[in-house]
């Protein structure tokens, strides 16, 4: 998948092509299921899949105090976009300018002019231009001024459930892990490096590990069992997530207990990602070390029961 960062750039007579444009965070169950059929549509018939989105997220322009945090952030949402099999991602930078482009004018200048579009993917909530001004009617209406075609997609139930990026962050902000990777149609995952002080260049032989500082979306506070993958390894894993009230003055932090361990390599470069597979229960702030370590031996436990039942299945 070739990344465009900028309109200029997009090559002199790039197309035809097929695009739909969107914020796609999370590329969740309904992204992949338009930008698939939309990837089928072009290799049938000889022209470009693209997809069009914006850095950063535009309500981080326009209104910082609403913006969502991200559940997929950009490297990560660029990796999932390329397993839909798109052949190029413009990723407009997105800018107070920018957003004063109107409706029409993003439809002639970027859609058919720039890149050649022949049809166009969209939801059925789908608003474009300065202020959300356009919807799919009047990109109808414009497709047929600049000679496109409209296909409009209803929004994705599963179990009766919408599938959107605002749903799945609800999910995950009540905790609720399991059906949240239901509407992503994958674990929800979080990537990073090691946190400082754990033997940056040396053997790592502690069965737990510190994220370093995560700024975008994170489950609600609380342990969960997880998978964690460090550099090429993945382990079964327990993860916490909060600030351990047990102990006084803790900062947010996410930490991960290894259950499958063994000593690796492990140095501050080392990419880290978590997946969260299911929740145990909520923090709590224990009378005693003694106490939460006794706990921690019972979450140890569910969770290899819950690997064990899957492997199982």
């Amino acid at each position: 998948m070739r990344i465009f960062r900028s309109l200029e750039d997009v090559p002199q007579n790039f197309g035809p092509s097929v695009v739909s444009v969107g914020n796609f965070d999370g590329v969740h169950c309904g992204h992949r299921q338009v930008l698939l059929d939309m990837v089928g549509h072009a290799r049938a018939n000889g022209t470009k899949a693209v997809a069009v989105t914006f850095d950063p997220h535009p309500l981080r322009i326009l209104r910082p105090d609403v913006a969502p945090k991200l559940i997929t952030p950009p490297q990560q949402q660029e990796a999932l976009l390329a397993q839909t099999g798109l052949d190029a991602l413009l990723v407009i930078p997105f800018t107070r300018d920018f957003s004063m482009t109107t409706a029409r004018d993003f439809a002639h200048s970027i859609l058919a002019d720039k890149l050649r579009a022949s049809e166009v993917y969209e939801g059925a909530n789908f608003h474009f231009g300065h202020k959300g001004e356009g919807n799919v009617q009047s990109l109808t209406e414009f497709g047929r001024d600049f000679g496109f075609q409209i296909r409009v997609d209803p929004v994705m139930l599963l179990r009766g459930e919408a599938v959107s990026s605002s749903r799945i962050r609800k999910l995950l902000d009540a905790g609720n892990v399991t059906r949240a990777n239901r509407l992503l149609g994958r674990p929800f995952s979080i990537i990073s490096t090691p946190g400082r002080g754990r033997g940056f260049g040396h053997k790592y032989t502690v069965p737990t590990i510190n994220l370093t500082r995560y700024d975008e979306l994170t489950p609600m506070d609380g342990v969960y069992i997880t998978r964690t993958r460090v550099g090429n390894e993945t382990f079964n894993s327990v993860t916490n997530v909060g600030t351990r009230p047990t102990f006084e003055n803790e900062l947010f932090a996410i930490e991960a207990h290894l259950l499958d361990f063994h000593p690796l390599e492990l140095t501050a470069q080392t990419e880290v990602e978590i997946s969260f597979l299911y929740r145990l229960r909520s923090e709590i702030k224990f009378p005693s070390p003694e106490a939460l370590k006794e706990q921690i031996g019972k979450d140890v436990r569910r969770a290899q029961r819950y690997f064990y039942l899957i492997s199982r299945a």
